[in-house]
């Protein structure tokens, strides 16, 4: 059985992998480039959307709860800003689950070629299959839109939660932030994955076998993805931290002979 210290070490490792990601790619202006554009494209939409709850999000707050009309100034102005920052932390795990999602569709020619580099730095790939770009992007859009899907099911008793005083604010983001960090660290190996002829339950089956490895990777993601810009920026990062990730749990080399 694997103690504290383990999975911690394990854990710290993941957060490793999204530096190790980030220097690659920042040490290459080619990759930079190409990472970043279909970034910045899904980024834009991103800010746009999450300003938009941002701006309506008392409104919001205001519709759901009708019950609170009579009550005390203090009670109702308390239940609807836990009712607030309950929307924004939901829109924000889904909205980072989504742009993940879109940004790897949309930049999926950029971002295959920048795994395709951290594979051949490290080794290859041992019987790679090639699997035609049309296909792999019917697999992709089919795949992301079972995880968003589930992250909308687990956004649900999540925002539920939110309208816990106290709990809502302090405990819930913390849990959607593991939460969310498990489902991109699910999403950022897929290219790597596909390149081996397998798919979402293989993914799922692997990491969770070495689950604080992956958690540590896709937590650190999932925070930097918060910070204004931290997306598009750390995006390309992701993707070869993730290829970094997927060599590992296939326990292929990732440090250069």
């Amino acid at each position: 059985m694997k103690g504290p210290q383990s999975t911690f070490s394990q854990f710290f490792a993941g957060v490793v992998l999204l530096g190790r990601g980030l220097g690659m790619y920042v040490s290459n202006p080619r990759l930079l480039l190409l990472g970043i554009i279909p970034a910045l494209i899904s980024g834009l939409l991103f800010l746009a959307a999450y300003g938009t709850l941002i701006y309506f999000v008392s409104d919001l707050a205001d519709l759901l709860t009708p019950f609170a009309d009579n009550w005390s100034e203090g009670m109702r102005d308390l239940i609807r800003f836990a009712v607030a920052a309950a929307l924004l932390g939901v829109g924000g795990l889904v909205g980072v689950l989504v742009f993940t999602a879109v940004t790897l569709l949309i930049g999926d020619p950029f971002y295959e070629k920048i795994s395709e580099k951290v594979e051949e730095r490290f080794g290859g790939v041992p019987n790679q299959i090639d699997v035609p770009w049309w296909v792999s992007l019917r697999h992709s859009l089919f795949d992301s839109l079972r995880l968003v899907l589930m992250s909308l099911l687990v956004g649900i008793p999540l925002f539920v939660a939110g309208f816990i005083p106290v709990v809502g604010q302090t405990v819930i983001p913390v849990i959607a932030a593991v939460i969310g960090g498990w489902f991109l660290a699910v999403e950022l190996v897929a290219a790597p994955f596909y390149r081996r002829g397998l798919r979402l339950p293989d993914r799922r089956a692997l990491l969770k076998a070495n689950r604080p490895l992956a958690l540590g990777f896709g937590v650190s993601v999932f925070c930097c993805f918060l910070i204004p810009l931290g997306a598009v920026l750390v995006m390309p990062a992701a993707v070869a931290g993730g290829t970094l990730l997927a060599r590992r749990v296939f326990g292929l080399p990732t440090e250069s002979a």
